[in-house]
């Protein structure tokens, strides 16, 4: 490999969820998600705690396909990772012995099981998704099929209660039930999509689940119910799902089986007092959560071994000082600028305030290279920027980064941008605009220029020596200090 080139098999590519993007016309509503009731609450909305933005009116993938894959493939991309919707797939509850078993830990998947699935399955739904995918695969685009992007069904979830401190049955991750029922899921999708996909991750940012909902409330996430003790206990269902999961999906495929996970990188206000801080953080946010995947863990029941490859999801970093036997982030930095302003750092952010700091990507990579040697994908970066004014150096720059841990020795074998198309950002609706394409309110695409600068990388898989600049800060003159 030049130094300068990728190799030969890396992919380009973007990442996208359905909630986000399926829906936008009247025969693609999805509303039988915990998501959906949660941010149709008239209470969320007067509060503030979600926009008020609706995703019904959203891009319109479920329609629209074909003209997001057919720009994907203008633009060289050769990925996807693109998740379905269990609330889509099975608006009602699984048959009353499923749900029995699942209850008392007494479930056995096998394929009696999938194939009884197939009665109760929303066949139209399910067709429609392998039509989808048969023609990202038609267009030689490699596809991961990631079975959870947060939302659940309704019959599974009612965050408003939960909210409330209402005692329900339908708690999500708080009901032990889940573990099976989320295991069962994923293996039907494998069991009726194997042939669609080169990879499956279980789960895209569990810890955003239980951090944002418990811990981080105001973020607008459901339930917002603020306690450590229920965080904790859907942390500890999520892992023993995600293995559960694992071992009966891999009983379908030989295909590689990931998980994909919220990334920040953890810096040191004084490098030479907090840096204890830094360590502290990286085992509290990450390896609290991967090594009993890898290296195993009595107290849950998981025997390591639970992954085949690394999802990483990286925006900005987190300003750390160090507290005493813990620490605190810094507000001015990472996720907690000011929107399209300067940080205490001088450094740019965003239109929701995050701050530019691509060499953060590079640490993130390294970090879980060291620790596990296991292969990763760039599965989640971007920057919410509708002028299109700095997302040409946000690419240049951390696809830099990832090319500079390749060429440090880790295995990453795709970048995958967030994303493709506009699309609705949760709790903030409409207005952050990720998208490398934006539409109008006919549904057409049009490329913001950065999808050239894009292009342009994916075509020649490399950082040409034109857009070797965009490596670099942007310029801040423009932006309020």
């Amino acid at each position: 490999m030049v130094e300068n080139n990728f190799p030969e098999d890396f992919k380009f590519g973007w990442s996208q969820s359905g909630f986000q993007s399926e829906m936008g016309y009247d025969n693609a509503m999805d509303d039988k998600s915990d998501w959906y009731v949660w941010v149709h609450d008239k209470e969320n909305i007067q509060s503030g705690l979600v926009s008020g933005d609706m995703p019904e009116n959203g891009p319109g993938y479920w329609n629209n396909y074909k003209s997001f894959h057919e720009a994907a493939q203008n633009m060289g991309l050769k990925m996807a990772r693109i998740g379905v919707e269990w609330s889509r797939l099975f608006p009602e509850p699984f048959p009353e012995k499923i749900m029995a078993d699942a209850k008392n830990n007494s479930l056995e998947i096998n394929n009696n099981i999938l194939s009884e699935l197939d009665k109760y399955v929303n066949k139209d739904a399910l067709n429609h998704y392998i039509e989808i995918f048969n023609d990202i695969k038609n267009r030689n685009i490699d596809l991961i099929i990631n079975m959870y992007h947060w939302p659940l069904p309704v019959w599974l979830s009612d965050p408003v209660s939960v909210r409330k401190g209402i005692k329900t049955e339908r708690s999500g991750w708080l009901n032990d039930r889940i573990v099976q029922l989320f295991a069962l899921f994923s293996s039907y999708i494998v069991y009726k999509m194997e042939d669609l996909a080169v990879a499956f991750s279980t789960m895209n940012e569990p810890n955003v689940v239980y951090g944002n909902g418990f811990i981080n409330i105001k973020s607008g996430f459901p339930p917002s119910y603020l306690s450590s003790e229920f965080a904790s206990k859907v942390k500890n269902n999520i892992l023993k799902a995600h293995s559960l999961a694992y071992d009966s999906m891999k009983k379908i495929t030989d295909k590689p089986v990931g998980i994909i996970y919220a990334n920040t990188y953890f810096t040191p206000l004084d490098p030479e007092k907090d840096n204890d801080a830094i360590a502290k953080a990286d085992s509290d946010a990450k390896w609290s959560f991967f090594d009993p995947l890898i290296k195993g863990d009595k107290s849950l029941g998981i025997n390591g071994n639970k992954l085949d490859w690394i999802g990483i999801n990286y925006y900005t970093r987190t300003m750390l000082r160090k507290d005493g036997d813990g620490y605190i982030s810094l507000k001015g930095y990472g996720h907690s600028g000011s929107p399209n302003t300067v940080t205490n750092d001088k450094r740019p952010t965003s239109d929701i305030g995050w701050e530019f700091y691509p060499e953060g990507l590079e640490y993130v990579i390294m970090n879980y290279w060291n620790r596990y040697k296991l292969p990763m994908y760039v599965t989640e970066n971007g920057i919410a920027d509708n002028g299109d004014y700095q997302r040409p150096y946000y690419l240049v720059s951390h696809i830099a980064s990832v090319l500079r841990a390749i060429n440090k020795g880790a295995n990453v074998k795709g970048y995958l941008h967030w994303s493709l198309v506009d699309n609705y950002e949760w709790a903030l609706g409409f207005s952050p605009k990720f998208g490398l394409i934006g539409y109008d309110e006919n549904k057409k695409l049009y490329w913001r220029p950065s999808a050239l600068v894009y292009k342009e990388i994916a075509t020649k898989n490399c950082i040409s020596p034109e857009l070797k600049h965009l490596d670099s800060i942007p310029p801040i003159n423009g932006l309020r200090k």
